[in-house]
């Protein structure tokens, strides 16, 4: 039997971002459409990718926030690109650089304030992040102690409490497999992790995707399907019961990814809200001998 060389090359994992005009409930329940069609943001070069994005409008322009990652550093840094009426981008700069590797970065509004709170858990910690000048200059405000550095950590309110979902650092199966809560009465805390912590323990269903909305009154939060690989897919946990010392929940079947991804098949694993818009991210895997080798030469120098 012959077996495809590709095959015994080790992949890496390329996204890629799109936005359709149609809100996240509907999505969620009728699917990607058809029409209107995908804004896809251009690809990035050799061993480069964007992913994680999150928007906020200002001013008739929508301010997508993404992670920009860089196989041959092994860093991601938080950039946000400015997209103009007809999704053309306009501006792009890079808002936020730590020593350590940054992603996700989930932003919010709250008493009058613009937020961020990227995936940081290279850093030991959760910071969370607010603009003194937004979109460009943000200060950190808050260190969240919590019962473990925080994965993809996802921020919503729900009965009058601030809630915080997240994944734990450890093996690779409870980074992908296991979902954590944590609940507040402000964005800046004290937090205090859920007693039934961790409160899920599902490759398919357990690590947040993006942004959480509310239907008949149940939060529903989007989660990452790595039961066949990282990111391959998203589900929807619907949380029929969420309180301090109680929580159930139940996952939808897998998203299906929009009709024209072309060579982006092989996962999705973000799936966020920004008004009108829903915003979104794709995969590709490269098995290329080109970038194998170059990869393998930027980490010997």
């Amino acid at each position: 039997m012959t077996t495809d060389w590709r095959a015994r090359i080790p992949g890496r994992d390329i996204w890629r971002v799109g936005l359709v005009q149609a809100p996240i409930a509907q999505i969620a329940r009728l699917g990607f459409p058809s029409a209107p069609r995908v804004h896809w943001l251009a690809e990035e070069g050799r061993l480069k990718f964007l992913a994680d994005p999150f928007g906020l409008w200002r001013d008739g322009r929508l301010h997508l926030f993404v992670e920009a990652y860089d196989y041959r550093t092994r860093h991601g840094v938080i950039e946000v690109i400015e997209l103009g009426a007809d999704f053309s981008p306009l501006r792009r700069s890079v808002v936020l650089r730590e020593p350590w590797h940054l992603s996700y970065p989930q932003v919010f509004e709250s008493d009058g304030q613009v937020w961020m709170l990227p995936e940081a858990h290279r850093s030991g910690r959760l910071t969370l992040y607010r603009a003194a000048a937004f979109p460009d200059v943000w200060e950190p405000v808050a260190r969240f102690e919590l019962d473990t550095p925080a994965i993809d950590a996802t921020p919503f309110r729900h009965d009058g409490l601030w809630w915080l979902a997240y994944s734990p650092t450890g093996p690779q199966r409870w980074k992908q497999g296991r979902l954590h809560l944590a609940f507040a009465e402000r964005p800046t805390g004290p937090w205090r992790p859920h007693a039934g912590n961790p409160v899920r323990r599902d490759l398919a269903s357990s690590r947040p995707g993006g942004t959480v909305w509310t239907e008949a009154g149940a939060p529903v939060l989007p989660v990452q399907d790595c039961s066949r690989t990282y990111g391959g897919g998203v589900r929807q946990l619907r949380m029929s019961k969420l309180h301090p010392e109680r929580f159930d929940a139940e996952a939808s079947a897998p998203l299906a990814p929009p009709p024209d991804v072309g060579a982006y098949s092989m996962g999705l694993h973000t799936l966020s809200a920004c008004g009108p818009v829903t915003l979104f991210d794709v995969k590709r895997i490269d098995r290329s001998l080109w970038a194998s080798r170059r990869e393998a030469a930027s980490c010997a120098s």
